[in-house]
């Protein structure tokens, strides 16, 4: 990393502030929404809240093939832009085996099934949380 990205002045202009709950919730039902209507597979949702500052909610789903991964990818990335907010970050595009979207307060996590079952996000961050409460499937 070099010093211009971890001085603070470079930091603080590219930071985007944190939504309200009320439209972090929004944010979560439009992600849900068109993971839903892509056809995205296995989709679970993490309330992040307390466990870390990254972000409220994380949501992991599975596609079919890299094709399918990446296209749910992109789409998710455009609605959220057309929706108002803003463009997301996105990580593992080219490869498509397990692509990362950034979207603030929502962070998705996108697999193919097996890489998916390989590093088992689900597991890891359920830490403190009865099975019940830690995952919700929507």
């Amino acid at each position: 990393m070099t010093q211009a990205h971890t001085s603070s002045a470079s930091v603080d202009a590219k930071q985007v502030p944190p939504l309200a709950e009320h439209q972090t919730d929004a944010l979560l039902a439009l992600v849900l929404k068109q993971l839903d209507d892509d056809q995205a597979q296995d989709i679970v949702t993490i309330d992040l809240e307390g466990k870390s500052s990254i972000a409220d909610h994380m949501v992991i789903v599975s596609g079919r093939s890299t094709r399918q991964v990446a296209s749910m990818a992109q789409k998710l990335a455009e609605t959220l832009k057309q929706n108002g907010y803003g463009p997301v970050k996105l990580e593992g595009l080219p490869a498509a085996d397990w692509v990362l979207l950034d979207a603030g307060d929502v962070v998705v996590h996108l697999f193919r099934p097996e890489v998916r079952s390989f590093y088992n996000l689900e597991r890891m961050w359920a830490f403190g949380d009865t099975p019940d409460k830690a995952i919700g499937r929507a």
